[in-house]
């Protein structure tokens, strides 16, 4: 959503309309477009909005709109320093659902302690390239499942297998752990590639497998990789209230360098969830 900037004229009456056979709806002023947005269902049964505006009073009839078509809580995300974005969307009745913060984690082993990290005996790792596609994709759904702000994740087929080996894919910083036994897939690391550099998508165990260094292990193979390639950090980012999640990212000496908000608007008559402090 871009920086939205306040008019100096009145505010005047804004006509909204849906585009026609698409998820995306236009303020007009006259002939002149005031803004934009667009809704997208998550795989966890969320409506989320993508603002494209340029006056800041297009956002509360834009999400007027939306909310009236879809019935449904509505939710944006924003980097927590777009003042003006924040304040349009609370005037159209978005509040705080939670935060999450942007760390820059290195790669070095002497600086992440990572380089004696071996997966616990009975464990072995493979590719996600090599991994059977539908476990994987189970796998990933239900590791979502403790990630805040994913709960009730579920994973299309097809959507996922795009999502996985789309263009961000690196099969040798994409790892799963198996368990030698069982053949079950007991947790990841996921790092994306692109041209602004490695970024951490999810590092994730199943309960009965935590506590056992497996995550240090995986996250110390796909940092050697990334080493070698001479990338000496990763990006990620965790919700405020994931304990376990910064105390592994912080003790490999990673960084805070900024930070979002998701936004809810909830519809009048849905249940509501807890609200988590900011």
């Amino acid at each position: 959503m871009p920086l939205l900037a306040s008019q100096d004229m009145a505010a005047a009456a804004l006509a909204v309309s849906r585009m026609r056979s698409a998820l995306t709806w236009r303020a007009l002023d006259g002939d002149l477009v005031a803004g934009e947005v667009s809704a997208r269902l998550r795989p966890d049964d969320r409506w989320f909005l993508y603002f494209d505006t340029w006056r800041a009073d297009a956002c509360p009839p834009l999400a007027d709109a939306v909310a009236r078509d879809l019935g449904r809580d509505l939710y944006v995300t924003l980097e927590d320093a777009e003042y003006d974005a924040l304040e349009a969307c609370a005037e159209a009745g978005f509040a705080v659902h939670r935060r999450e913060s942007y760390y820059r984690i290195p790669t070095d082993p002497a600086v992440t302690g990572l380089a004696g990290a071996v997966l616990p005996a009975g464990l072995d790792v493979l590719s996600a390239a090599d991994a059977d596609i539908t476990r994987l994709r189970r796998l990933d759904d239900a590791l979502r499942q403790d990630v805040p702000g994913c709960g009730g994740w579920r994973w299309d087929a097809e959507a996922f297998r795009a999502e996985t080996f789309g263009p961000f894919f690196d099969p040798a910083t994409y790892l799963v752990a198996v368990d030698r036994a069982s053949g079950e897939y007991a947790g990841l690391v996921r790092i994306w590639r692109s041209r602004a550099g490695p970024r951490l998508g999810l590092i994730a165990m199943l309960p009965r497998y935590r506590r056992r260094g497996v995550a240090r292990a995986l996250l110390g193979q796909a940092f050697t990789v990334l080493a070698a390639r001479g990338d000496k950090s990763a990006v990620g980012e965790v919700d405020d209230t994931n304990v376990a999640s910064l105390s592994l990212l912080t003790g490999l000496g990673a960084r805070r360098y900024g930070g979002n908000v998701e936004l809810i608007r909830r519809q009048p008559g849905r249940a509501a969830a807890p609200i988590r402090p900011s």
